[in-house]
């Protein structure tokens, strides 16, 4: 396990940058998506439905990596690597999703996105990092 240092964790919550999630697909083939997520200790934190791509890659096989970039100059971004753990723990996935939706929608939003993504068939996804790479002022 790697540690999320203080500068990273700034990083990663630094505004409402979204995070691209890589899965890895039955045939060996990667899918990559877009998620919202949050950071919880030393790790991170989104949900997505149990169908999903996403969601049936990691049940079968927890490898992910995120990466999340500042796309502004001079350029920036994190990529972990880690090991992801599912839950359908309904209190739990309430929780974070209200979290979740307070964070990208604001908090006028938080219960409503609460409510929509805490519902049966969605899960709660833990990643912890195994590799951590931040690479900051890349164009300076």
């Amino acid at each position: 396990m790697q540690v999320i240092t203080d500068d990273v964790r700034k990083f990663l919550l630094e505004g409402g940058r979204t995070a691209q999630l890589a899965t890895v697909r039955a045939d060996g083939r990667p899918h990559v998506a877009p998620i919202w997520f949050d950071v919880d200790g030393n790790t991170i934190v989104f949900t997505t439905g149990q169908t999903s791509v996403k969601g049936r890659n990691m049940r079968r096989d927890g490898r992910v990596c995120l990466c999340v970039d500042d796309e502004r100059p001079p350029f920036a971004y994190v990529q972990i690597e880690g090991t992801a753990s599912l839950s359908d723990d309904m209190g739990e996935l309430k929780r974070w999703a209200t979290r979740l939706g307070g964070r990208y929608m604001g908090a006028e939003q938080a219960e409503a996105y609460g409510k929509r993504n805490a519902v049966q068939g969605e899960l709660l996804v833990r990643v912890t990092p195994t590799k951590i790479v931040f690479q900051r002022d890349i164009a300076s």
